[in-house]
């Protein structure tokens, strides 16, 4: 799986990442998509990967995979932090 047909989830509204997410299916032609988050955004990646697939492609996409993990990385300030992380696998039925 390419970088192509990932989706980061941040900090821009809702609507564009789900857009993104159909856009590829559809345009695109993929058979997968992978929408991936950290931290605070995880609920927004869930929320994104559940309306494109229920909502915008139903009946067409499933989330077919989900994988949680974490990272670990130097803050501003010098400290070890660990951020939660989330992949969800999108594909097509």
């Amino acid at each position: 799986m390419s970088d192509d047909n990932t989706i980061f989830i941040g900090n821009k509204p809702f609507m564009n990442y789900v857009t993104g997410v159909v856009m590829q299916f559809t345009t695109k032609n993929e058979q997968e998509v992978l929408v991936k988050a950290r931290g605070k955004f995880i609920s927004r990646a869930v929320d994104v990967a559940e309306v494109a697939s229920k909502r915008f492609l139903k009946g067409q996409v499933e989330i077919d995979d989900v994988k949680v993990d974490s990272e670990e990385f130097e803050n501003k300030e010098g400290k070890q932090i660990r951020v939660s992380t989330i992949e969800l696998l999108l594909k097509k039925k």
